[in-house]
């Protein structure tokens, strides 16, 4: 072989090689990468994993008696044009971190107020249920707008935010705004933190908020300081002499809804040392009674929470005279979560408390055993006036 033949193939064969290797630098990378799940200790409605430089978001939960399970992708803005990923396998693709998020239900305010991104919430239907003090700042400024109803949210109002996502709030799978805003390119993803049945349960839910903003470290550090404050208060309930009893209600027109046993409201009052009177019934959530059966079985329960949203014992006696009958009433031990209220009427229990369960706690232990919390200052439970 001659000397200018041998060069002319070394120089054709580097050619390839350098051709060929910026062709693999194109490539778009595989995603199929090795599984790490996120660690979920109390939540049940979803669950997180790492796939390599992504992160995988499934929902089991979205609404109470789902059957399908919503998968979600959220990928890194500077490796998105990177990647491939399996087609038909996610409910939403997310590019992170978000700078714009449309949210639907009150619940989303404390878990981002704890996380630091507020600035990121655009818009929200009813912004007078909102009772955050710094979340209405940013709505009298403009910097959140008013959407309407979740059921049917104002679609123009939403496209023209140019939302990077919608945390979706739902009760079925039929929301005709939503299919609007999805066929549009906006990535719909459904929250379902208010179905799960315990209190650290819910308040783990700002784990899923978490990935949207690249801040999981930081929801460890919030919900591990929860965790403890919780299980202290907990603790701490285990030492008073008394279980007082406990009822909780009230009438809607001629149904008496209490509290179910394995409901949110019934894990409070076990971890805060009480009887409560429905405490071995099944139902996660309320049970429909008549005036009857709660005046035989609670007539004589210390204690009363929650008498439907009536803020002092003369809208009770104008609501029904029978409740005249129960001794909680005659001894004034009736206390509401509906008291406390945000600057437009917002319930300020129904935004943070699924957030905070330790304040919460607290509020219960401090009602029922006095001696244990004597200088803790009531969150969410107040006396009716």
């Amino acid at each position: 072989m001659g000397q200018k033949r041998f060069s002319s193939l070394v120089f054709t064969l580097m050619l390839t090689i350098f051709i060929v290797g910026c062709q693999e630098k194109k490539k778009p990378i595989s995603v199929k990468q090795n599984v790490v799940p996120n660690q979920i200790q109390y939540a049940t409605g979803f669950n997180i994993k790492s796939e390599g430089i992504i992160t995988v978001i499934e929902v089991s939960s979205p609404w109470p008696g789902s059957k399908s399970t919503f998968t979600y992708a959220l990928v890194p803005k500077d490796r998105l044009a990177s990647i491939t990923l399996p087609r038909d396998a996610y409910d939403a693709i997310v590019a992170t971190p978000v700078n714009q998020m449309i949210i639907t239900s009150t619940t989303h305010i404390a878990a981002l107020e704890a996380l630091g991104e507020l600035d990121a919430i655009v818009g929200f239907p009813n912004t007078d249920l909102i009772s955050s003090v710094a979340a209405r700042v940013r709505i009298q400024k403009g910097q959140i707008e008013e959407l309407g109803t979740n059921e049917n949210i104002n679609t123009e109002i939403t496209l023209a935010l140019k939302p990077e996502v919608l945390i979706g709030f739902g009760i079925n799978d039929t929301n005709k705004a939503y299919e609007t805003l999805h066929k549009s390119g906006i990535p719909i993803v459904y929250n379902g933190d208010w179905t799960e049945g315990t209190p650290l349960g819910k308040a783990e839910w700002i784990k899923f908020f978490a990935p949207f903003f690249n801040k999981e470290s930081l929801a460890d550090e919030v919900f591990e300081g929860i965790e403890a404050n919780y299980k202290k208060a907990k603790k701490l309930a285990q030492n008073a002499i008394e279980k007082p009893t406990v009822l909780t209600g009230g009438l809607y027109k001629d149904v008496w809804y209490v509290a179910g046993g394995k409901s949110w409201m019934a894990q409070f009052l076990e971890d805060a040392n009480a009887n409560y009177l429905w405490q071995e019934t099944p139902n996660t959530g309320s049970i429909g009674l008549s005036l009857e059966a709660v005046l035989e079985k609670g007539v004589q329960a210390d204690y009363w929470f929650n008498p439907s949203l009536h803020g002092s014992y003369e809208e009770l006696l104008q609501a029904n005279s029978h409740y005249r009958q129960f001794k909680a009433f005659e001894q004034k031990t009736v206390f509401s979560n509906a008291i406390n209220k945000g600057e437009t009427g917002g319930l300020l229990f129904y935004e943070l408390a699924p957030q905070r369960p330790d304040l919460v706690l607290k509020d219960l232990i401090s009602i029922l055993h006095p001696k244990l919390l004597p200088e803790h200052q009531p969150h969410f439970f107040m006396p009716l006036n």
